[in-house]
């Protein structure tokens, strides 16, 4: 079961794989090389999502940006995004699972200076807590300090960061990186640009961007692309549905409901 509480956190557009895993034959694009100008995402934005194994409803998510009140740094000036995953129904009675994740991001960097995960998986405990030092390129953990490239990312500000990107420059067939500093290692996220498509959820009808997180074969997926997101052909850029194939099923994630968007949404 912890195939479900992965993809809990699919959404934020995230596939936890060790580097070697990372090959393609093209030469991934940086996410800070084609940013938008245009902001996707503001205070008060909430997304919220239905997790489906088969053709049970097994748990929910949502995600949320708020104005920071009280920070784990001295800056003050923050967006304090919280992102919540848990199980219901008979999932919630044999393997419970119940996980937050926070990230306190600087508006005019967009980089995050504090991050939060705590995690409970079916009674395996996970707390986690990062201050990043953007400037020199550190973070400090429980477990010391670490070094990191420029233009570091969090578990959850990756989802934010990914958002960002400018999509009036992509083709089909781009990658896009971001690294994050994820239990005391960097990992590469890449995320492959497919094209556009339709999709149809719980909150709608909607135009959309396809992608497919690169993750690691033979293990949670069947295959390197069995992971697929799709989101909103607009400046929002939310995604509106996840969809997985795994070793024992299929896991469904779909947007129930929105409100607080920056920017119309492309819903049809």
């Amino acid at each position: 079961m912890k195939k479900l509480s992965l993809i809990l956190i699919a959404i934020l557009g995230i596939a936890a794989g060790k580097k070697e895993f990372y090959q393609q034959n093209t030469k991934p694009i940086m996410v800070h090389e084609q940013l938008s100008s245009a902001p996707a995402y503001q205070v008060g934005e909430q997304l919220q999502y239905r997790v489906h194994y088969g053709w049970l409803d097994a748990g929910i998510a949502t995600i949320e940006v708020r104005k920071a009140k009280d920070t784990p740094v001295a800056n003050k000036n923050l967006l304090h995004m919280v992102g919540v995953g848990k199980t219901t129904g008979a999932f919630d009675w044999f393997y419970k699972v119940r996980d937050r994740y926070e990230t306190y991001i600087n508006p005019s960097s967009g980089l995050p200076e504090a991050f939060l995960r705590r995690v409970n998986e079916g009674g395996f405990i996970i707390n986690r807590d990062y201050v990043f030092d953007q400037a020199n390129k550190k973070v400090k953990t429980n477990k010391g300090e670490f070094d990191t490239p420029e233009n570091v990312q969090d578990l959850l500000s990756s989802f934010y960061y990914l958002r960002n990107i400018d999509m009036t420059k992509a083709k089909p067939g781009d990658v896009f990186q971001a690294n994050a500093f994820m239990d005391y290692e960097i990992y590469p996220f890449q995320v492959k640009y497919l094209g556009k498509e339709v999709v149809e959820v719980d909150a709608g009808e909607f135009k959309c961007y396809k992608f497919v997180p690169v993750v690691q074969k033979g293990r949670v997926f069947k295959d390197e692309e069995d992971l697929k997101v799709w989101i909103t052909c607009d400046q929002n850029k939310i995604p509106v549905l996840a969809q997985a194939e795994v070793l024992v099923g299929s896991i469904k994630m779909e947007l129930t409901s929105y409100k607080g968007l920056g920017a119309p949404v492309a819903a049809l």
